[in-house]
């Protein structure tokens, strides 16, 4: 699961408990066993196969190095590794696990995603006009967030949404499209949200759509 954010164990709302509580502020350490590269400028400014994941609470994972392994880009000490330091993220412009490039922050070895086939049922409305209503539904588990209903686009009133230029980036399911729905002169922006390409663990929803339960009336039948 993932360590530090969400509803993971050290994430800001832990869907669990710890036996014995742990002290305020704890930070959890671990070697990467990954060559971990940076560019700047064209340049390799971080070349280290003796990197440290640094899990801090509610916060994702950061790189920790040894300072010889880093040239030419800032650095600040990293106390809880101690003998390394950290890069910011944006001061250099492209970071690489071996030879792919990794977007956003460095992904979480205790991060995963199940895609299950369900009859679970989800129901969206947009001022009491229905955008779908289905129990045919696959349901995506993301360690350490609440648990998302996908729909396949031909169940859904594709001709109540329009695409939206909005788009975000997941470093597990990749680049997210958005959908914006336009019902009897009521517009709702970014409703719905849709990966048309995603990485590989996450390809069963390409192309399906999930709903914003804050921006429509969504009934998901999932538990909470």
């Amino acid at each position: 699961m993932s360590l530090t954010t969400g509803r993971g164990p050290l994430g800001p709302n832990p869907a669990g408990r710890f036996s014995t509580p742990l002290p305020a502020g704890v930070v959890y350490v671990e070697p990467f066993a990954r060559r971990v590269r940076a560019l700047l400028a064209g340049h390799e400014v971080v070349d280290s196969e003796r990197a440290v994941l640094v899990h801090h609470q509610a916060s994702p994972p950061t790189y920790a190095f040894p300072a010889e392994d880093v040239d030419g880009a800032p650095t600040e000490d990293e106390p809880d590794a101690p003998g390394h330091v950290r890069v910011p993220w944006d001061a250099v412009d492209a970071w690489f696990e071996e030879n792919e490039e990794v977007h956003g922050h460095p992904r979480n070895p205790y991060h995963r995603i199940d895609i299950l086939r369900t009859d679970r049922r989800l129901r969206v409305a947009v001022g009491g006009t229905v955008l779908v209503d289905t129990t045919e539904t696959l349901v995506l588990h993301e360690t350490a967030l609440a648990p998302r209903l996908y729909v396949p686009p031909r169940l859904v009133r594709m001709d109540l949404l329009v695409a939206s230029p909005t788009t975000t980036y997941c470093p597990y399911k990749g680049t997210a499209s958005y959908w914006t729905a336009v019902v009897d002169g009521t517009t709702v922006d970014d409703v719905a949200w849709t990966y048309e390409d995603p990485l590989p663990e996450s390809t069963p929803i390409r192309g399906m759509l999930s709903f914003y339960a804050d921006r429509a009336d969504v009934l998901a039948a999932l538990p909470t």
